[in-house]
């Protein structure tokens, strides 16, 4: 079973100093935390406020080739954590046929923001993440960042893209 998210937001880990992509469930409490890399955490910025560059960017560049051999991206799906790397795959449409494609949670959604297309996060993720569980019931921005920067290494894990 997948859960719908939403990109709630971006911020510093304050003690990785690792950006985090905050999602967030939209119709319940569910919040998943997923380190991501500086460049990466960049591109999503990017795009959430809307920032054009004077040329296009690796995910813009992928977002014109799909739309050049018109190809749908249907959805994006946090799909596994292992080893507390998180996985993801990129569900595409291309003359009625879907395929999957392997992509790192960060690329994913960065792609997901450029094509407008649905953010999932498959149920088993949430529940085996450490920090989404802790974060069900705090559903405010400020109680949320308040958290995540009060946490631990202990409580944090080593999450990796």
């Amino acid at each position: 079973m997948e859960v719908e998210m939403k990109i709630r937001g971006l911020m510093m880990d304050p003690v990785t100093n690792m950006p985090i992509v905050v999602l967030k469930d939209v119709r319940g409490n569910s919040v998943l935390p997923i380190w991501v890399g500086v460049y990466e955490a960049n591109a999503i910025a990017l795009e959430i406020e809307k920032v054009q560059t004077p040329r296009p960017m690796t995910h813009d560049l992928l977002r014109n080739v799909f739309l050049g051999l018109e190809v749908r991206v249907d959805k994006i799906v946090v799909s596994d954590l292992k080893d507390d790397t998180f996985y993801a795959v990129i569900w595409v449409e291309r003359e009625g046929q879907l395929i999957m494609l392997d992509s790192r949670p960060s690329d994913a959604l960065a792609l997901a923001l450029r094509m407008d297309c649905p953010i999932f996060v498959d149920e088993q993720v949430l529940k085996s993440s450490k920090v989404s569980s802790a974060l069900a019931e705090r559903t405010t921005s400020d109680q949320l960042k308040n958290y995540l920067e009060n946490l631990s290494d202990e409580d944090l894990g080593r999450y990796k893209m």
